[in-house]
């Protein structure tokens, strides 16, 4: 940037550089979905084809920033989780906000058309805004993680139940939410289950679970691209450092990138892959 007699303006911008050490979570939210959902005609209690659009957008958004380790989503929402040792935009909140949040705007507009033929955008057009919240241990980032997880579960059980009792059980809106106004799981599972003859626990795990992205490696991929703190350390390593570096690189861009429905509040999801949460110094990954 040219230096002149206007250069102290620079002086202005908020350095917003996140501290190191800490896993990112950038998390981008549809604006005025309620307003989309209603203008595109979107399926009750989930449109099938909405989740699909976001979970392409979503995979599309985990391949082209190879920072990011995993991605969860649910609703019209998504977080996307970078490594604890990220440099990317010198970990700058604003840069890091915006470039995924747009990201995945342009991913989800253009993806449109494929999971909604018969239904051309107009404006305004779908957006999302992004924000940035740093956890500074593993075990916070899954709480995190579990956070969303549940409120995914407890969202679609409720909306399940009310769009049931208006659908098909011919209630009105007000009279649906009075309905259920106090009640827990346990009585949304019955009103269900009596009333419509429907098992919650067999609706499809992506309305109940929401959707996982991450890479997939075999253990051999994995095993050859980490970095350990062998061969980090010292001076005389730098330069191979930088060669490994760009080779994880490469070899994050070729994974497979999978999109599925576990569940990631217990540990057998995070034991199968470990090397999601895992250092880049070979650290365990369940600090």
């Amino acid at each position: 940037m040219a230096n002149s007699e206007y250069g102290y303006v620079r002086g202005f911008e908020e350095n917003d550089a996140l501290p190191p050490s800490n896993w990112i979570v950038v998390r981008i939210d549809g604006r005025g979905f309620s307003k989309l959902c209603k203008k595109y005609n979107f399926d009750k209690p989930n449109d099938r084809r909405a989740l699909n659009l976001m979970n392409a957008a979503a995979a599309e958004v985990v391949r082209s920033f190879v920072d990011v380790v995993l991605a969860y989503g649910q609703s019209d929402e998504y977080s996307f989780v970078f490594h604890e040792s990220a440099g990317l935009f010198e970990r700058r909140a604003a840069k890091l906000a915006t470039s995924v949040a747009t990201a995945f705007t342009a991913e989800y507009c253009m993806q449109w058309s494929t999971f909604f033929p018969d239904a051309p955008l107009s404006r305004p057009y779908p957006t999302f805004d992004g924000r940035c919240v740093c956890y500074p241990k593993r075990r916070i980032l899954r709480d995190y993680l579990s956070w969303r997880q549940v409120d995914c579960h407890i969202n679609n059980l409720y909306n399940t139940t009310f769009w049931n009792m208006v659908l098909r059980g011919g209630m009105s809106a007000t009279e649906a939410e009075q309905a259920l106004k106090g009640t827990v799981s346990s009585d949304k599972n019955e009103m269900l289950f009596s009333r419509f003859g429907i098992n919650y626990n067999s609706e499809p795990e992506a309305f109940r679970k929401g959707t996982v992205v991450y890479r997939s490696y075999s253990e051999s991929e994995h095993l050859n691209g980490s970095l350990t703190a062998e061969n980090i350390g010292d001076k005389a390593s730098v330069s191979a450092s930088k060669t490994q570096l760009e080779k994880d690189r490469k070899r994050k861009q070729k994974a497979q990138i999978v999109v599925d429905h576990p569940d990631i509040i217990g540990d057998a999801f995070w034991t199968a892959h470990p090397y999601i949460l895992a250092s880049k110094r070979g650290q365990d990954y369940g600090e």
